[in-house]
């Protein structure tokens, strides 16, 4: 693995592949968020990432539709799953949504994220949450920030201190 995320520009697309999905298992190791909302990840590649959610009882708001914090979390973690899938700490610099219909208690949502530019320090991700009909729900637009250090090599450590 330590080949592989030193040499992300030369990797095989295979390789590259195998680093993204490392890195999706290692950050969902850690994602007590994501799996207390009962999120499940169902596709991940470089810069890619499909994530879904069932809205429960519990995430309706006053107009009994899905809470719009919980659409944003789902968006979100699909937006973090893809920006980091090259093992390279990576960070919300900014983030907007857009709400197009409401979601209902018991319809699964998914989250689509995908990359639409990366350079130097910096990327644009678009995610499109959709329901079980493919009805678009909300458009998110990340905008990301690598940092220092690498996903598993962090989680690594962070192993190692506790």
């Amino acid at each position: 693995m330590k080949q592989m995320t030193n040499q992300i520009t030369s990797a095989t697309p295979e390789e590259s592949q195998a680093l993204a999905e490392a890195t999706s298992e290692a950050m969902w190791a850690r994602d007590r968020a994501a799996q207390a909302m009962g999120m499940r990840i169902l596709g991940i590649k470089p810069g890619y990432a499909k994530i879904e959610m069932a809205v429960r009882g519990d995430m309706v708001n006053g107009h009994h539709i899905c809470h719009g914090g919980m659409i944003f979390t789902l968006a979100d973690a699909a937006f973090a799953y893809a920006c980091n899938s090259y093992n390279k700490n990576t960070v919300a610099l900014a983030c907007n949504i857009d709400f197009l219909a409401p979601a209902k208690e018991g319809e699964i949502l998914q989250a689509e994220a995908v990359e639409q530019s990366q350079s130097g320090r910096t990327g644009v991700y678009d995610v499109s949450v959709r329901n079980g009909e493919g009805k678009a729900i909300a458009l998110f637009r990340g905008k990301s920030y690598r940092i220092q250090g690498e996903v598993i090599s962090g989680l690594t450590q962070a192993d190692e201190s506790h």
